[in-house]
């Protein structure tokens, strides 16, 4: 399957976001990261590398060891895109608001009319 991966392909897997999540509080090699998962390294080696084609992660190398680090900026796209639906999804939620408003109102005065 020939496809680009994407911010939104790296994300999605619960794996991925938990490595991503590691490295946002510091560089580790694979082995470190390797050793928070359940999975085997080679498994943790495939998220990795989705994750740097991604462009989510960095690979330095120090001596012989392979460093990550995340490059949390790319989550930028995500986030631009996430905004247009909550700002979407907060008019819908304001006119809910004003319409719940308005019925306690008209409540209030059918009551007092009793």
């Amino acid at each position: 399957m020939d496809y680009r991966r994407d911010v939104f392909h790296a994300i999605a897997d619960p794996t991925r976001r938990e490595i991503i999540g590691l490295l946002a509080r510091s560089p580790l090699n694979l082995n470190a990261i390797a050793e928070n998962f359940d999975v085997s390294r080679q498994a943790v080696s495939l998220h990795v590398k989705v994750l740097i084609e991604c462009g989510l992660i960095e690979i330095t190398k120090q001596g012989r060891e392979r460093h990550c680090a995340a490059r949390l900026s790319r989550l930028n796209e995500v986030s631009v895109w996430i905004e247009q639906y909550k700002k979407h999804f907060e008019e819908k939620l304001d006119t809910l608001d004003s319409y719940l408003q308005t019925l306690k109102q008209k409540d209030k005065h059918a009551k007092r009319k009793k």
